[in-house]
């Protein structure tokens, strides 16, 4: 497997996209020493390597079925099944040996965190809270990266972790709209098939606004300053154009545009924190 087929199977331009999760939790927490900045990186990007590794591996025979996907790396045998599972073990691994560098608790969690990365794929299986599912795996970063400074648990990384897990949930929700026919069709368990396009989209409302809500009362309790208020300004603007788009008749073109202009929140989230705390 060269470098463009792994770029391709672990869709690394949303690793990137990711990593401000762990970091806004390593800023929140003080920013940390170089070491642990290092390490929360290093934990993040094999997390993220094993989530879609295992979620390729395991959804091969549905993607290959389902017209969107057909042409992923192993649907088309550009991969092969063994060197996918390979790479998620040998990810997951990763993240283990950078959890232990970090902490002993970061350490422990690290296990839980693994079999979460895990078991995300199969639950559409069985179950339409499957969008939750997976923002509950993406909150982990920020409380990660929290402990990875301190050691030790508080309120507010888990009020970041939840505002990204709603936020990450509201997104998959508008997501889904686009496989719902081919959901219904193969047994597959989403909210947009469960509750129709219009209840899913108000849930997916529902969510932002949670997941904003969620932002400022983290703001609030750090008590952050000018920069990180404006940045959420603008991440209050990009949630309402993305709802707007949500709504589109041309749900295909509209969710282009919608992932592209969601590549703008983590940074913004990000560079709004890091301005803000090198400001104090």
């Amino acid at each position: 497997m060269d470098f463009k087929q792994f770029s391709k199977l672990i869709m690394i331009e949303q690793t990137l996209f990711a990593l401000p999760f762990a970091l806004i939790g390593v800023l929140f927490a003080g920013g940390g020493t170089f070491m642990a900045w290092l390490w929360a990186i290093v934990a993040l990007v094999a997390a993220r390597t094993a989530g879609m590794s295992f979620n390729r591996a395991i959804d091969a025979e549905i993607d290959a079925k389902n017209p969107r996907t057909s042409d992923r790396p192993i649907p088309k045998g550009e991969v092969k099944p063994a060197i996918v599972w390979l790479t998620a073990i040998i990810s997951s691994l990763i993240l283990i040996g950078a959890a232990f560098m970090l902490n002993r608790l970061c350490f422990l969690l690290s296990f839980p965190a693994v079999f979460l990365l895990f078991t995300y794929s199969y639950f559409k299986r069985f179950s339409a809270s499957s969008h939750f599912y997976l923002g509950f795996v993406e909150a982990a970063a920020p409380i990660g990266g929290y402990i990875a400074v301190t050691g030790k648990f508080a309120l507010i990384p888990f009020i970041l972790g939840f505002a990204i897990m709603t936020w990450i949930a509201g997104l998959d929700i508008v997501y889904a709209l686009q496989d719902m026919a081919f959901d219904a069709r193969e047994n597959l368990h989403s909210l947009p098939v469960r509750m129709g396009k219009q209840n899913a989209l108000s849930l997916s409302a529902v969510c932002y606004i949670l997941s904003l809500c969620a932002m400022i009362y983290a703001g609030t309790l750090a008590q952050r300053e000018i920069v990180y208020w404006i940045a959420l300004i603008f991440i209050a603007a990009i949630f309402f154009i993305q709802q707007k788009l949500a709504r589109s008749e041309n749900i295909a073109s509209a969710i282009k545009t919608f992932f592209k202009i969601n590549m703008f929140i983590s940074p913004l989230l990000f560079f709004g924190t890091l301005i803000d705390v090198l400001l104090e």
